[in-house]
């Protein structure tokens, strides 16, 4: 076990300063109608916590299921489903659900929680190996890859919930089923294409995901445009 307070630091650092970023990037799709700056630290550390209870998810799902194939989608599936309770845990009670942008936003912030505290424990080994231009790189290629995967495919739940704000209970779970299966196969996806050929076909896969983003912002417009209008 890793008890050195530089590399431990040195490791958080490198996670969340780029999840961070990516937040910051994310937050100007709502600067008409921003939300409370401390209940997006409280998502976000919520999102950050999720990781520890889905460590021990997925290594019942390695345990129980056989299936290289199935694991990934598993693994996946649990990923975005404890993304999105972290969510709800926080904002059941709050009724701060007020407008459709405010869904993806809030989804967004807490995968980048998630994604900064996996990046932290991925950077651990290497930094305290003394790998220092491994971590660097590796670093990088999470920031561009992993965590963008996990802001957009969160965001496309939160899109279909915000595109169904205005409709019947019945059919907000239908958009909400819709966005979980849309994110769980994006994911899947994704983890499928790094593994395959060791990850020569990063910048195919980047590219790919580059794409969603672009539909991801556009979606937004939407919702913002639905906001103003409400």
């Amino acid at each position: 076990m890793i008890s050195d307070p530089k590399i431990i630091g040195l490791a958080l650092l490198g996670g969340v300063a780029p999840a961070l970023i990516w937040l910051w990037f994310w937050l100007r799709e709502d600067e008409e109608r921003p939300e409370p700056k401390g209940l997006i630290l409280m998502c976000f550390l919520l999102g950050m916590a999720a990781v520890i209870f889905i460590l021990p998810v997925e290594k019942l799902i390695q345990t129980a299921i056989s299936s290289q194939v199935w694991q990934i989608v598993s693994w996946a599936g649990a990923e975005e489903i404890i993304k999105y309770l972290a969510v709800i845990v926080l904002l059941s009670k709050l009724n701060r659900i007020k407008y459709p942008i405010d869904w993806p936003i809030y989804l967004i912030t807490a995968s980048l929680g998630f994604a900064a505290m996996e990046n932290t424990f991925f950077l651990l080994k290497p930094l305290s190996l003394d790998h220092s231009t491994v971590s660097i790189l590796t670093s990088q290629l999470r920031f561009l890859g992993s965590t963008l995967l996990h802001a957009v495919s969160s965001g496309l739940i939160g899109i279909c919930l915000g595109l169904s704000f205005y409709m019947r209970k019945i059919d907000r779970k239908f958009y909400l089923l819709i966005g979980l299966s849309m994110a769980i196969a994006l994911h899947s996806s994704f983890n499928f294409f790094i593994m395959d050929r060791g990850g020569n076909n990063f910048l195919s896969v980047f590219g790919f995901l580059w794409v969603v983003t672009i539909i991801n912002l556009l979606l937004l417009e939407k919702l913002r445009r639905m906001s103003g209008e409400n």
